[in-house]
């Protein structure tokens, strides 16, 4: 059975893949608006998920001359590193009289999202053969999953704050596997495709932290005086 020309077994594995890869999209969109106040968070999520949808169309489109440009995954791993450090400390944030704004959430969004994207494309792509019709309907079913998806997480964020620390790992990981991945780099780290995610892992999670740490210290140094 075929559905706009596609079998239903590659439609399958394109929506099972994109469940699996909505997840850490989830998670980006759920630390960077967790500052924004709670009237404006759904509003910073749909912009958020709209340009970050609109950047996988683009990337699907672009995959083939993307795939040809050298360390591009890897230089996208050490940003998604960069990113996950930013979220832990707040240092994405613009803040203004009612806290951290909507733009300053979507923009954190969209980039990271664009980082992560081209990878999540690839993998689409490589089920799809290439169709850019299959990749398009991969990309429009990840959207409920990641609105939805996004605001649970959200929620459980608010009630237990050692999720973002969870989060900020996944996506460190995610930057770790990135780098080991990257066709360029594969030959060198192909015995360190553990060891590149977990240290990566790590370290992120501990200078967050202590950049956090340091950064509240300064703020209340600030207030006080």
């Amino acid at each position: 059975m075929e559905i706009f020309g596609l079998s239903m077994d590659v439609l399958l594995k394109l929506i099972l893949i994109d469940i699996v890869l909505s997840g850490d999209n989830a998670v980006v969109i759920a630390m960077a608006a967790r500052n924004v106040p709670k009237e404006q968070q759904k509003k910073a999520i749909f912009w958020g998920t709209f340009g970050a949808i609109a950047l996988r169309i683009i990337f699907a489109a672009a995959i083939i001359f993307l795939l040809k440009i050298p360390y591009l995954t890897a230089v996208g791993g050490v940003l998604l590193v960069i990113i996950a450090i930013k979220l832990l400390t707040g240092e994405e944030d613009n803040h203004k009289e009612g806290g951290t704004t909507v733009a300053s959430a979507v923009k954190t969004i969209i980039f990271a999202d664009a980082v992560m994207s081209f990878d999540n494309v690839v993998a689409l792509a490589g089920i799809a053969h290439g169709s850019l019709f299959a990749i398009i309907v991969g990309v429009l079913v990840s959207i409920p999953i990641i609105v939805f998806g996004s605001q649970l997480i959200l929620k459980a964020m608010e009630k237990f704050p050692i999720i973002i620390y969870f989060g900020a790992g996944l996506l460190a990981w995610t930057a770790g596997e990135m780098i080991v991945s990257d066709p360029k780099l594969h030959h060198y780290t192909a015995d360190y495709h553990l060891i590149i995610p977990i240290v990566l892992t790590v370290a992120s999670i501990v200078i967050g932290y202590l950049l956090s740490r340091k950064k509240k210290k300064s703020d209340v140094f600030a207030e006080a005086s």
